[in-house]
């Protein structure tokens, strides 16, 4: 009886994955995708996935819009046909349609598997909701609030680097500055979400449970193998027990567990706090408190909201590993390439560090941070050369016609004034290349120049951005809620930091490689062994 069950289920699960096989293959065939130059698959599996993976980010296609031009196609996982286009029209096309043009879904799963189903993860209506639900939390009024909570943190930062970047004899040795921006990050997104203290920053504390959780989830996620991407794909082998999908399951567990206790705790201080609450009537005034959970708590308890204006215990829980990878990751991602930047250019770091001394306070306003101009410009800098986030992906939910400022030949010989796509067309979106492009920046749009700020050229007013002219938010419903967040965050960082620290590189500049593993991170090329890393010297400033 097992046996034929066994053999039943194999058998399903066979025929299954023919099915899913034989629309790939005819999706192949009848895509108009199939017309578009591009680069030649290298492999049956991976398409040009592993050339990408093994490259620098963006470097390859790159090379690839040099040698076929702004509108291109390659080939993904099973090789399956990619659009790829640099064109600034059909990109905001796509950033603006956000309800046909959505996450694919095995992209979806693997996002869930560490984010959660948050708002990250949902499409449409919810997604909708819970964008609405959640915006007041990040907007100018409250990340004001919060940034005395950037600077506390910064600073207790800036007093351990003092401790921990020197030796025995008192000189600076080796340290990487990436780690502990990544614990000061993650104190900050666990306060500001969550009213929860990590504590990451103090180094000889034995890590809680919520950083234990957080972490396995995390380190589980960045390995890449077949399984886990069959996975993605076709839904019933998910049944199928892998290392990573038992670790993550265990964390998810622990998490769930301690997310229903902030959620229990934040409840019990709604229903305790006086003066707005009157006779079981919490009205839409009270929506106070500096934290996300709070606020999101506060929201589902106010007698006076509608009920489609609020969101289940499960929805609220689901955002808090969502908001801890990307409240934190990114900022702490960022950061570290500033800094990088900063140490290949001794003078910039020279002059930021001149203005950052304008302000005579350790603990500036958010008005204050954001009316230093020269610190505005090596941020907006950072985010253009260093996008943590180098892409991202979506797929066509119909078919469709993409406009385009810029018409290409395809490889008829034929020239195309617009692109067309049918349903299930994935199409990259190039970020970090937008934001690098020679076409719009100009011949040194490589380069790292916070000066270009000062006069940024005329094309970069139609990068489809939310903010800046970059693309490094991304652009229209689904552009980053959390952007004021990480922009004010990271000024208050650099701010406490470059005013304290001299930092140099601790290798040679051209010693250090990038690698997306949802971010960009940063690695040493001499040291192929090693994890994620960022070594310099860091030395106390002596103002004369």
């Amino acid at each position: 009886m097992i046996q034929k069950l066994v053999l039943s289920a194999t058998a399903t699960l066979i025929g299954f994955g023919l099915w899913k096989l034989g629309k790939i293959v005819l999706h192949k065939f009848t895509s108009p995708l199939r017309n578009i130059n591009g680069p030649k698959s290298t492999s049956w599996l991976y398409g040009n996935m592993r050339d990408i993976f093994k490259a620098e980010n963006s470097v390859l296609h790159e090379q690839w819009v040099k040698e076929y031009g702004q509108t291109l196609k390659y080939h993904g996982f099973l090789n399956i046909d990619r659009l790829f286009t640099m064109d600034l029209r059909a990109l905001n096309h796509v950033l603006t349609h956000s309800l046909d043009y959505q996450k694919p879904e095995q992209v979806r799963y693997n996002l869930s598997q560490i984010l959660g189903e948050g708002v990250l993860f949902v499409e449409g209506a919810q997604h909708r909701q819970q964008r609405r639900i959640m915006n007041p939390a990040f907007g100018p009024a409250q990340i004001r609030g919060l940034t005395e909570v950037f600077l506390a943190k910064s600073i207790k930062l800036r007093d351990v680097l003092m401790t921990v970047s020197k030796d025995d004899e008192g000189n600076p040795k080796r340290t990487d500055v990436s780690s502990w921006l990544s614990r000061m990050t993650l104190d900050v997104i666990g306060l500001a979400g969550f009213n929860y203290e990590f504590n990451s920053l103090n180094a000889d504390e034995k890590k809680n449970e919520l950083n234990e959780a957080f972490s396995t989830m995390f380190s589980a996620g960045t390995t890449v193998s077949v399984l886990p991407m069959l996975q993605g794909w076709i839904p019933p082998l998910r049944v199928i027990p892998t290392d990573r999908g038992r670790k993550i399951a265990v964390a998810q567990k622990t998490m769930g567990r301690i997310g229903r206790e902030l959620l229990r705790d934040a409840k019990a201080s709604v229903m305790a706090s006086q003066g707005n609450e009157k006779n079981g009537v919490i009205e839409k005034s009270s929506l106070q408190g500096r934290d996300l959970l709070s606020l999101l708590v506060r929201a589902n308890m106010a007698t006076d909201i509608p009920e489609n204006q609020k969101l289940s215990d499960e929805d609220v829980l689901a955002q808090v590993p969502t908001f801890l990878v990307a409240g934190h990751e990114t900022t702490s991602t960022a950061t570290t390439w500033a800094l990088f930047s900063l140490t290949q250019q001794p003078e910039v770091q020279a002059k930021l560090r001149e203005e950052l001394f304008t302000i005579d306070s350790e603990t500036p306003s958010m008005d204050e941070l954001s009316a230093l101009p020269y610190l505005d410009a090596v941020v907006r800098e950072t985010l253009r050369v260093h996008s943590p986030v180098p892409s991202t992906v979506r797929i066509a939910m119909k078919d469709d016609i993409l406009p385009l400022d810029n018409p290409f030949t395809d490889k008829h010989g034929q020239v195309q004034t617009e692109i067309k796509v049918s349903k299930g067309d994935p199409i990259f979106i190039p970020i970090l290349a937008i934001n690098r492009s020679e076409a719009i920046w100009g011949p040194d749009a490589k380069e790292f120049k916070p000066e270009r700020w000062e006069s940024p050229p005329e094309s970069a007013s139609n990068i489809p951005g939310i903010w800046g002219h970059l693309l490094t938010f991304l652009g229209g419903p689904r552009a980053c809620i959390g952007y004021r967040f990480s922009l004010i965050e990271m000024k208050a960082l650099l701010f406490t930091l470059v005013r304290a620290f001299e930092f140099t590189l601790a290798v040679s500049g051209d010693d250090i490689a990038k690698k997306s593993v949802i971010v960009q991170r940063p690695y040493v090329r001499s040291e192929p062994g090693s994890s994620s890393q960022m070594p310099v010297f860091i030395k106390p400033y002596q103002r004369a």
